[in-house]
């Protein structure tokens, strides 16, 4: 006999260790402005990821770097005016929190306040304990993200596949371990093999949310954009495109410039 899900009306990091513990996978999306995040929140979406994923989708930068502070709080703030149920998790964008734990305080303080958004996430484990520490004690939620690291990419030199070697695959599952024990309330992991991913998942109490991670993990996060078909030139293997919005709003707008062009829009019945 199946036992009913728990009905939440408000997602909170509580509710996610309750998921995990009752064996519910949690849904996550990305989310960077508010007609966007109003869908997303209305599709019962457990979590949106405000992302520096935005320096890319929404910028057109060909990494997640250049996006600021301020343009992270401009994102965040308008996806939480838009949000009644979803956990809205904010990226610190690089350059905010890797060199000084009281910097690490003021830019997640800023989001805090600033934008409304429920928590942080951080990218990295050992290397940034102390920063990750110094944002729990003032009170602020903090979700960590190992495996590829998108703001390292400069110090990888590829978005390939994270921890194949068993060095590093220990220490991805230490940084897990450790950043369980200091507080956070989830981890993201990141372009890691599946087996890799479900050991961490299993080891740890606290929600693994993989993209690229395999189906052992807690839950799931894509990006919005790709999951939708809007972008057509990322092609990873853990996409699964769901529409294609692409060649869907392509034909739109070819159809709207035809009908401008030969006088057929508007019509009578479309005028005042």
């Amino acid at each position: 006999m199946s036992v009913a899900k728990k009905q939440y009306k408000r997602i909170t990091t509580k509710s996610l260790v309750e998921m995990k513990s009752n064996g519910e996978k949690i849904s996550m999306l990305t989310a960077y402005d508010y007609t966007m995040a109003k869908i997303v929140d209305g599709a019962g979406i457990d979590v949106i990821l405000v992302g520096d994923s935005a320096s890319n989708v929404m910028a057109g930068h060909e990494t997640t770097l250049p996006i600021t502070l301020d343009e992270m709080i401009y994102h965040a703030s308008s996806v939480v005016r838009a949000v009644h149920r979803s956990l809205v998790v904010v990226d610190l964008p690089f350059g905010s929190y890797q060199s000084d734990p009281k910097e690490a305080l003021r830019s997640a303080i800023r989001i805090m306040k600033e934008s409304g958004g429920h928590s942080v996430k951080l990218e990295g484990g050992k290397e940034i304990k102390e920063s990750i520490k110094r944002i729990l004690n003032a009170g602020i939620p903090v979700m960590g993200h190992l495996g590829l690291t998108p703001q390292s990419i400069y110090k990888f030199g590829t978005y390939t596949v994270r921890a194949k070697e068993e060095e590093e695959a220990d220490k991805l599952l230490e940084d897990a371990l450790l950043l369980e024990r200091i507080g956070c309330f989830a981890i993201v992991l990141e372009k890691v093999p599946a087996t890799l991913a479900q050991k961490v998942a299993e080891s740890i109490s606290i929600p693994v949310i993989g993209i690229g991670a395999g189906g052992g993990v807690d839950g799931q996060v894509l990006v919005t954009h790709d999951m939708l078909g809007m972008t057509h030139e990322f092609n990873p293997r853990f996409l699964r495109r769901y529409l294609d919005m692409y060649e869907g709003m392509t034909t739109a707008f070819k159809q709207y410039n035809t009908d401008v062009k030969s006088k057929d829009f508007p019509n009578e019945s479309e005028q005042y």
